[in-house]
């Protein structure tokens, strides 16, 4: 088998002259042999970071995408009315801004909308600040719950979260190549996009570089993915900047793209990000937008919180959406959703 993947890793690793991309089926057999580890470190090294400098492309991606749904874990469709938004953010966490996302999907649950997010634990190469511990903060932990009990309090809550350390083990190896190269693979850019739920899905994905964004299409147009929404967000996240206009990209047809340009300015919202502090710090900020209390933090929540009940069409303009975000906050139906997902998980 390493005879086999060593062909593939000349093809990444030639160079400018020589060098070729891989076919999207080439690019699955290659993430399966890594994954397996049927092909040796050595190999897997000299691949991650070769890919890397030579960058990767829309069919590569999707060829990646192609195994890790042949191999990761799926949550099952749950009854809605409403595609399950799939968040897709860096697995290295945040290290300058204040991240919203865990917010947005419990006023989303709240309003009807299924979330599903993924990640684990604090990961290289920034090992910043990831979900995982801001949702322990709040009193909600993932990292315990198999699969199907995963599945049972999305179905009862309309969010899931898919705990990468445990239901898909086979990526554990994987973080000591990162952590060892220093730099972000491919594959850090095929999972902003990975879709780990079997329904009817709304793929909500962050990046930071313009290319990403070309690479993002590619990808979700050969696999057939007719929703997604594309966000120059706050380091690669998909939350929208307050500190310029947010660039997005909507989905409406397969040949069909309509850029959006946010200001924050036109909304009444302040054009200043929240800075990250400490995880204490962050978590009393939630807390008081949990609370409905006007601040910074709240700011950022209602700008983001619009959007997303905008694009999931709940409501029909952004101004509206930013008034039943407000009204969910403040009449408790957020810190409601808590709640439930506390006891949900709690009880399984």
């Amino acid at each position: 088998m390493s005879n086999a993947f060593r062909e593939l890793l000349k093809k990444v690793g030639s160079g400018n002259h020589t060098g070729e991309n891989l076919t999207r089926a080439e690019a699955a057999t290659a993430t399966k042999m890594m994954l397996l580890g049927e092909a040796k470190p050595a190999q897997i090294g000299a691949f991650l970071i070769a890919h890397r400098i030579k960058r990767p492309t829309g069919e590569e991606l999707a060829g990646m995408l192609d195994a890790y749904e042949e191999l990761g874990p799926k949550l099952q469709p749950i009854t809605s009315t409403r595609p399950a938004m799939v968040l897709g953010l860096p697995y290295d966490g945040r290290t300058r801004t204040a991240p919203i996302s865990p917010v947005i999907a419990l006023l989303l649950a709240a309003a009807g909308q299924p979330v599903v997010m993924h990640g684990g634990d604090r990961l290289p190469t920034k090992y910043g600040l990831p979900l995982i511990e801001i949702w322990q903060g709040l009193g909600v932990d993932w990292t315990a719950l198999p699969l199907a009990k995963t599945q049972q309090v999305f179905e009862q809550t309309n969010i899931g979260f898919v705990y990468t350390p445990v239901h898909f083990p086979l990526t554990n190896a994987m973080w000591e190549y990162r952590d060892q190269l220093g730099k972000r693979p491919p594959l850090a850019t095929m999972e902003l996009i990975w879709c780990p739920y079997a329904g009817d899905a709304h793929i909500v994905a962050g990046f930071v570089h313009p290319p990403t964004e070309a690479m993002f299409r590619v990808a979700l147009d050969l696999r057939k993915v007719p929703k997604y929404t594309l966000i120059k967000g706050l380091e690669g996240s998909c939350d929208l900047p307050r500190d310029r206009t947010a660039i997005i990209a909507l989905s409406q047809t397969p040949q069909e793209i309509e850029r959006l340009l946010l200001s924050p300015h036109d909304y009444g919202i302040t054009t200043k990000n929240v800075p990250l502090g400490t995880t204490a710090e962050l978590l009393t900020q939630i807390q008081g937008v949990l609370a409905g209390q006007p601040g910074e933090l709240m700011q950022t929540a209602l700008w983001n919180a619009g959007f997303y009940l905008w694009r999931s069409g709940i409501c029909s303009d952004m101004p509206s959406g930013i008034t039943k975000a407000a009204e969910l906050f403040t009449h408790g139906a957020v810190a409601a959703k808590l709640q439930e997902l506390r006891q949900a998980i709690k009880i399984c």
